[in-house]
């Protein structure tokens, strides 16, 4: 599979929260699916038992980048976050 690839560290270069609400809604799931949970922000927040909205996880998750799940892989109209199936990108 032959692929323009364009590298974006977004701890350098961070999403904006229009950038970050397009590629959640170009994954089809909801922020909280999206969180790292293995960082240590999300175990300092207490995300697990502490429940946020919609629109405070994407708020957290620009404040802080790590909590964002990653890899994030764009394509044309999707958006593929964490453990990628190549597969499913063709």
């Amino acid at each position: 599979m032959n692929a323009d690839i364009e590298k974006r560290d977004f701890f350098k270069d961070p999403f904006s929260e229009t950038e970050l609400k397009k590629i959640i809604k170009m994954t089809g799931r909801s922020p909280s699916r999206l969180l790292r949970k293995r960082d240590k922000m999300y175990k300092e927040l207490d995300l697990e038992n502490n429940k946020k909205t919609d629109a405070q996880i994407i708020k957290l998750m620009i404040k802080y980048p790590g909590l964002i799940l990653r890899p994030i892989v764009i394509t044309k109209n999707k958006a593929f976050v964490g453990k990628i199936d190549v597969k499913s990108l063709k």
